[in-house]
């Protein structure tokens, strides 16, 4: 067991989550073992209390409480422990969308967490990154993250100098994120904007498992603790009369659970949202909750469709497009939708 130690972020260190540059670290730490010494206080920065993605920066100190000591593994039991197996190596490969020398895209399955968590192992896009290496000496590094059950668009980048850049993007908002999402019922009017802030309730699982999202609004967003404005513009680019349309959705900002919980609260779920469109959640549309029965598949039909943002290294501009994950491509098919049908970005035909 170690003893407490006080440890200065390096200029090479900086803008990264805490959680990972303390695993770098440190291997045997598990995340859970992270979050919880931030839950209890040990785990501080610049003497302040964290939460494990809270970005650190060059220069600050990170105060580490005793660890236990890494216990030695055989290398045989390394090797086979680092091995990723086959069917995984083949589907995470095949889910790169474009590379180049700086950045992997990736058109992640739905079902398939972007990081680890409680009981989900290493099979996860972050465990699985090592089946990405295409040559290089380092793993690919996730600079944003889509929901376990959200499909489409996610970058890695291949150097932490490219991660920083791309994560820089993101929180500058130059990116542009477009989804996808079949929603229960024709929100009216059919394109707009959703202002309402978000506040955490902690779920019912041991470790706050299962926590959701619930909306605030705008003028309570100040009294509310812990509340956190999120504004999302939507469009309706097809309809099948009031039972379900077919929205793009843009996130302004990057809340938690954003997308499903501003839907939710127009009175339209995106379907298959069994968290926030269960059949006690008021729906505008035909029906109950998220689920619109029939062929129609029980699965989140929430997908990244595109993603725009500037190459760090070229500056040029970057568009890149994710098909539709299958449970989806045969929604679109019974409900008679046709993606050649809607312009790519209907908010610019708007502008």
């Amino acid at each position: 067991m170690s003893g407490v130690q006080v440890i200065n972020v390096s200029h090479d260190e900086g803008d990264q989550r805490l959680d990972r540059w303390l695993k770098k670290r440190f291997p045997q730490l598990t995340q859970g073992a992270v979050e919880k010494m931030c839950r209890t206080g040990q785990l501080r920065v610049d003497g302040g209390r964290v939460k494990a993605a809270t970005r650190i920066e060059a220069g600050q100190e990170v105060r580490v409480p005793p660890l236990p000591d890494a216990k030695p593994v055989p290398a045989k039991a390394k090797s086979e422990g680092a091995r990723i197996p086959d069917n995984d190596q083949k589907m995470i490969q095949q889910a790169v969308l474009w590379k180049d020398e700086h950045i992997i895209a990736l058109n992640k399955p739905p079902g398939l967490p972007s990081q680890g968590g409680s009981g989900q192992g290493n099979r996860h896009v972050d465990g699985l990154t090592g089946a990405l290496m295409f040559g290089f000496k380092d793993r690919p590094k996730l600079v944003h993250r889509l929901d376990k059950d959200t499909s489409g668009l996610l970058l890695l980048a291949r150097t932490d100098r490219i991660a920083r850049a791309l994560s820089e993007a993101f929180r500058s908002r130059t990116t542009r994120k477009i989804y996808w999402a079949a929603v229960a019922g024709v929100p009216n009017p059919r394109m707009g904007t959703v202002r309402y802030g978000l506040v955490k309730a902690a779920g019912h699982g041991r470790g706050g498992e299962g926590e959701k999202m619930v909306a605030v609004h705008p003028r309570d967003i100040p009294s509310t603790e812990g509340a956190k404005r999120a504004t999302t513009d939507y469009a309706v680019l097809d309809a099948l009369g009031t039972r379900a349309s077919w929205c793009a959705l843009v996130p302004i900002t990057g809340r938690t659970h954003q997308l499903r919980a501003h839907m939710a609260e127009l009175g339209h779920p995106i379907v298959g949202d069994g968290k926030y469109g269960g059949s006690g959640q008021e729906n505008l549309g035909d029906g109950w909750g998220a689920q619109l029965g029939g062929e129609i598949s029980r699965k989140l039909h929430l997908h990244a469709r595109s993603l725009s943002f500037d190459h760090p290294i070229t500056k040029r501009r970057i568009t890149l497009t994710a098909p539709l994950p299958e449970h989806m491509q045969r929604t679109w098919k019974n409900l008679g939708w046709h993606e050649n049908d809607v312009p790519a970005d209907p908010f610019a035909e708007e502008e």
